[in-house]
């Protein structure tokens, strides 16, 4: 599978998860990775945790036969997922004591939740991060504004 159409792929249903909420980080089935694999539930039996990047057996099983959900690898999928439930503001694994924001499904912390799982997939294809908004204030200043800026 191209990597590039993974990546949008995966980005469109994230994309679409979030505006038509059912963007759940603490449902298997509409959490980043639930979205990421069709809402099944599938991939949760890669790991013991939710929100854990370990691997059981299972999932190492499955990541030494070359198996792709989506074109993700089971350990791509556990990390995508790790980093949307930190953007989120949720400490990992998730388990009952874990810390987790005061409103999981609210539109600023799944938008964080978001931007970090975007990013991550960014890095995963070796793409410039399409989420990172600092380059559209980052400019040089034009001679005249430096001269403005000497007076």
């Amino acid at each position: 599978m191209n990597h590039k159409n993974r990546f949008d792929r995966a980005v469109e249903k994230l994309y679409n998860a979030f505006h038509t909420d059912s963007l759940i980080p603490e449902c298997c089935r509409q959490c980043a990775v639930g979205n990421i694999c069709d809402n099944t539930e599938s991939w949760r039996h890669l790991t013991d945790n939710h929100g854990s990047t370990d691997l059981n057996y299972v999932g190492v099983v499955n990541e030494k036969f070359g198996k792709r959900i989506n074109g993700y690898r089971p350990s791509e999928l556990l990390r995508i997922e790790a980093e949307f439930l930190k953007g989120c503001g949720y400490s990992l694994p998730l388990h009952h004591r874990a810390t987790r924001p005061s409103d999981p499904t609210s539109k600023e912390t799944l938008f964080n939740g978001l931007c970090a799982a975007v990013s991550f997939l960014c890095k995963l294809e070796g793409i410039p991060d399409i989420m990172d908004y600092s380059q559209l204030f980052d400019f040089e200043s034009t001679s005249l504004e430096k001269e403005v800026m000497e007076v």
